[in-house]
């Protein structure tokens, strides 16, 4: 057996011992943990980010526990154990992926794509849809449910007719704005976004990661902002806008010099 293997039958023997000895380990249910998994994804997607390798392998050892430890009460309710998931996995990664192990001929990425939805299809899906999660958070979703829209060919054919969308939604948005309909700001609002997460997939750009990044870039200077004002013995809601903007153009600056 590999080193790999080992170390998983371990995992898997101090599993089988915490949730027997352990009081909080045995008290946990998959209810109990649904919180505690989608705290360590998250954590997970901010140190890929950062890039952050040793904090990747930390949050992928975390999901890694959180996967046995589903499958342990599995196995405790008797609806599936550990083997049965690894063995599921294995099974669908072969039936999918046909151009490796059947002889079928791929070309490029996109056909392999569609013959994944194909084959999803025919395994008794009745819509290409099935599968996104409702949970997802609205622009992964947006991202999703277009990539699974393109797999049967319903999809722009260049990039700049995917910005005419955009710009045609803006003009809609601002119909809306100048009428003063509530109601139509927000649905041609929403409209803006999904056009917006469209032309993000032509430019090759991941619409939840870029706006994460910003995010970041906005707080990382704001807390700048916050540490020059607190120099000068200010408090930024002591000042005005044009003083807080004057400190705001010059923590810009330093940044783009470092």
């Amino acid at each position: 057996m590999s080193n790999t293997g080992l170390q998983f039958e371990r995992l898997a023997g101090i599993m089988d011992e915490l949730r027997d000895k352990c009081p909080w380990d045995r008290k946990q249910t998959i209810q109990t943990l649904r919180s505690m998994t989608i705290e360590e994804t998250y954590e997970l997607t901010d140190a890929i980010i950062e890039e952050d390798w040793k904090g990747i392998k930390e949050e992928l050892g975390d999901l890694l526990l959180h996967i046995v430890f589903y499958s342990k009460i599995g196995a405790e309710q008797s609806q599936f154990t550990l083997d049965e998931v690894i063995d599921n996995i294995c099974n669908k990664l072969i039936v999918r992926h046909p151009h490796i192990y059947g002889d079928m001929k791929v070309a490029n990425e996109n056909d392999v794509k569609r013959n994944w939805e194909a084959i999803k299809m025919s395994e008794g899906k009745k819509s290409v849809f099935e599968g996104v999660p409702p949970s997802l958070p609205a622009m992964v979703k947006a991202t999703r449910i277009q990539e699974k829209a393109k797999q049967v060919g319903f999809e722009w054919s260049k990039k700049e007719d995917v910005w005419k969308k955009v710009e045609e939604e803006i003009g809609e948005l601002q119909e809306a704005i100048e009428a003063d309909a509530q109601d139509n700001i927000e649905e041609e609002f929403g409209d803006v976004l999904f056009s917006l997460v469209n032309y993000a997939r032509f430019l090759h750009v991941d619409a939840e990661t870029a706006l994460e990044k910003v995010n970041k870039k906005f707080m990382k200077r704001f807390l700048q902002m916050e540490a020059a004002a607190a120099v000068k013995g200010r408090k930024l809601a002591e000042m005005t806008l044009e003083e807080m903007d004057a400190i705001w153009n010059s923590v810009k600056k330093a940044n783009k010099i470092f």
